[in-house]
């Protein structure tokens, strides 16, 4: 007999595994405070948020500020402070190839990820019965990136560990029909969890567009296997990840849960990172492939001057 699923049973794993984990060394930095990035003030009510084009024009970051950011030092922010970040980047290039990836927790958050406890309500068609608990576990140990195909518009997840997955019975694999795979340092991994790309606009931001991975209709897309990809799509959780450019090589994310805001993540790729950050520095240009709004970079880099 199959039970009916609550959402916050999958909830772990179906959002967890599309914005979690990392194998890079990047991400393993002990920083000890907040980087030294000016913000403005704010309260805790809407209204007494800043606007963000007053922040930008008075609080523009230059590259130089960008690489104060890592993904230890915001961890010491509180979301005002990370949303504030996130409003005064663009979106810059859509990225191309492997990117390690990990989730951070604000100042003041719980510091865990607690998917099971966001989520309510039934999942359709979706037949599993397992703890909220566990399942928050499983999530904060998959995930090990993705792997963007440009030209595609195209998004899949890394998986480097199926056995949670395949435990919980979400896998649909055959000899047949193996799942996709591909090799990232020397490891095999699988392709999950399919996604578009493309320039859409922010739910936070709206004065300019961002990079948006859109997983709505994921069951239309190359290698698309209904367990466990169904749980990512219009028909799970409806997931919505939008992604800004912090510098070359490095994303900083935002979650979304049929459009409800549930975690900032984190993209990086080393290669990218260390061949363009020369000439970023010097110019703060780089290639712009979203609608970058009215309000431009420019008097962030004429601030270096």
């Amino acid at each position: 007999m199959t039970a009916s699923v609550p959402l916050r049973a999958l909830a772990g794993t179906a959002l967890a595994v599309l914005v979690l984990g990392t194998g890079c060394d990047f991400f393993d930095r002990r920083d000890r405070a907040a980087p030294e990035i000016a913000f403005m003030s704010h309260g805790d009510g809407y209204a007494a948020k800043p606007d963000f084009a007053r922040l930008e024009y008075e609080h523009p970051l230059a590259p130089a500020d960008l690489y104060k950011i890592t993904p230890a030092n915001l961890s010491f922010l509180d979301q005002e402070q990370v949303d504030q970040i996130y409003a005064r980047l663009t979106a810059g290039p859509i990225p191309d190839g492997a990117f390690d990836g990990d989730l951070f927790f604000p100042r003041g958050g719980s510091g865990r990820l607690r998917l099971s406890e966001i989520a309510g309500g039934g999942l359709k068609s979706l037949a599993v019965n397992v703890g909220g608990a566990k399942l928050d576990l499983i999530g904060e140990t998959l995930w090990k990136g993705k792997v963007f195909f440009r030209d595609q518009r195209l998004l899949r997840n890394r998986i480097e560990d199926l056995a949670p997955l395949r435990q919980l019975g979400l896998v649909q694999d055959s000899a047949e029909q193996p799942l996709a795979t591909t090799r990232i340092d020397g490891k095999e991994q699988w392709l999950l969890f399919p996604a578009k790309l493309y320039c859409g606009q922010s739910l936070l931001d709206g004065r300019r567009e961002s990079i948006i991975i859109d997983y709505a209709f994921t069951d239309q897309l190359p290698g698309y296997r209904r367990m466990p990809d169904v749980m990512a799509g219009r028909d799970g959780f409806a997931i919505r990840d939008e992604i800004r450019m912090i510098y070359p090589g490095f994303y900083l994310g935002r979650a979304y849960m049929d459009r409800v805001f549930v975690v900032n993540f984190l993209l990086y790729n080393k290669e990218i990172a260390e061949r363009a950050r020369e000439d970023f520095v010097k110019t703060g240009k780089v290639q712009e492939d979203c609608w970058g709004g009215t309000q431009q970079r420019v008097a962030a880099i004429r601030s270096q001057g």
